[in-house]
């Protein structure tokens, strides 16, 4: 297992924000996290991370405990992530905001390894034409493929992709979704948090369903779209599972 999260416990004051959360992601495999908002998905990814720690629990990358580590080192041993609301370094240009990627990702490269490697990543999210643009003036859409190809070039074994395709147009999320796949088959391993249903049931291996930070179902796209407890809590209408699992 690339990842495991044991027993996670999060609390912010009163809040219990995740309570015992614990799941294995197998290498190569996209998991997909979904629940309602505010159900700990985004505090899960942190806590993953870095960016908290938790107050129990344990969360094991390659083999070695990396619970409480700060983000910058996680990031060193191969973690990578993108972020729900996109804060790209607008005055920097597009290829400089990859680069930094590479710089500071597993491998800290030199500035002129990390401009190839940019190149590479902007290559792979279709975004080399833009490379020498300010960051700023990017789209909403390019943004986060921008945000992508700068967790690409750290060269993560793993990726935790934040609503990558929030805010997109249905050409987009197609688009994107492609990409996500791309990145698998490089041997990248994929945690993403989503709200577009039926792209994150058509995308991953398995889904993991949290609820007021509770893991409440496990398993395959189908079987978590048909579970009576997800249907409840998150999807709703036994019509909305129908569709989801016909498409």
């Amino acid at each position: 297992m690339i990842l495991r999260v044991q027993d996670v416990t999060k609390r912010f004051g009163g809040l219990q924000a995740l309570t015992e959360i614990s799941f294995d992601l197998a290498a190569g495999e996209i998991l997909g996290l979904i629940g309602p908002n505010g159900a700990g998905k985004t505090t899960l990814f942190n806590v993953i991370n870095g960016v908290y720690a938790p107050e129990r629990g344990r969360v094991t990358f390659r083999g070695q405990n990396i619970t409480g580590l700060p983000s910058y080192q996680v990031a060193s041993l191969g973690l990578a992530r993108t972020h729900q609301i996109v804060r790209p370094l607008h005055d920097l240009s597009v290829r400089e905001n990859v680069m930094v990627g590479a710089c500071y990702g597993r491998e800290k490269h030199s500035l002129k390894e990390a401009r190839r490697l940019a190149d590479e990543a902007l290559t792979q999210v279709d975004l080399i034409d833009r490379a020498g643009q300010p960051a700023g003036s990017l789209n909403v859409a390019q943004k986060k493929r921008l945000e992508m190809a700068r967790a690409l070039a750290a060269r993560p074994y793993l990726i935790l992709l934040d609503e990558v395709l929030a805010g997109l147009n249905p050409s987009e999320i197609a688009a994107m979704m492609e990409t996500v796949r791309a990145i698998r088959d490089q041997e990248v391993t994929i945690l993403m948090i989503e709200h577009v249903m039926q792209a994150i049931m058509a995308i991953s291996d398995r889904i993991l369903v949290l609820d007021y930070g509770v893991l409440i179902a496990a398993g395959l796209p189908e079987e978590v779209a048909n579970n009576p407890q997800v249907i409840e809590a998150y999807l709703g209408d036994p019509k909305m599972t129908a569709r989801l699992l016909a498409e």
